[in-house]
């Protein structure tokens, strides 16, 4: 089963991906003043390439960002695609 957790920190934060227990992917962010988050890098591990598991690392973020009323600036161009494929998720950026 995927689970994504998050960690955060004073200047910079992660979206950390687990499938079954196993290391699946991670996506790092940095604070951008008070409001905003950065996506910055995402990375899947190679045997999860295809299963959804950076998507499901960039749904989390957009619901960190909503319930904590913040935008998203997609760096990142694996973030910067999947808002550029889901327009559901455009209302934090």
């Amino acid at each position: 089963m995927l689970e994504v957790t998050q960690h955060n920190w004073e200047t910079k934060g992660e979206f950390a991906a687990t499938f079954d227990g196993q290391k699946a992917g991670l996506m790092t962010y940095s604070w951008a003043g008070d409001d905003k988050i950065i996506i910055d890098h995402t990375e899947v591990e190679p045997a999860y390439n295809g299963k959804g598991v950076g998507k499901a690392m960039v749904y989390k973020a957009v619901e960190f960002a909503r319930e904590n009323n913040l935008k998203i600036i997609p760096l990142c161009p694996f973030a910067k695609a999947t808002f550029q494929k889901n327009e559901e998720i455009r209302d934090v950026l």
